[in-house]
């Protein structure tokens, strides 16, 4: 059985698609699992962790009234963190993951195991929010999973199947 990654790996590769990460509270898992694979530097630029709202704003050029107006675990912020990873690196793709991996920090709008993922293209950027229940270690592990079905949906509907 292929794993996500290769599948993911595979695709790029042959459509000749770039990708770069900025994640939050995965912490760098997304970008570990795709270099994971032999030859991803034929498709994967970079991956960044920028867990701060000063990182968010200074690495990837969020604008503070953004975090500040929404909070650093919001649709509009992931969406900016995709767009801003992807237009810095000059990729095809910019991948972006924020959230709540627990056991603190949630709030009544915002529980822990929220997550929001973010996949920028050069048509649109797609945003889906999730909740996952579990450890720290779970909620991270679940959401860097979405984060790679996302990539891997979007692969599969702009080339050709692994």
């Amino acid at each position: 059985m292929t794993r996500i990654e290769e599948k993911i790996g595979n695709l790029l590769r042959r459509a000749g698609i770039t990708i770069s990460v900025a994640e939050s509270c995965t912490g760098g898992f997304v970008a570990h699992r795709i270099t994971n694979v032999s030859g991803s530097s034929d498709y994967f630029e970079s991956g960044i962790v920028t867990y701060s709202d000063n990182a968010k704003a200074e690495l990837l050029g969020i604008a503070r009234l953004l975090i500040d107006q929404h909070g650093a675990v919001s649709e509009p912020v992931v969406g900016k963190m995709a767009e801003g990873i992807r237009d810095k690196r000059k990729t095809t793709l910019g991948l972006a993951t924020t959230g709540v991996a627990g056991p603190s920090g949630g709030t009544p709008e915002t529980p822990v195991g929220t997550v929001f993922i973010a996949l920028a293209s050069p048509v649109e950027t797609v945003v889906r929010r999730f909740h996952f229940t579990g450890k720290r270690i779970e909620i991270k592990r679940l959401a860097a999973e979405k984060a790679l079905e996302m990539v891997l949906e979007y692969s599969e509907s702009h080339g050709t199947k692994a």
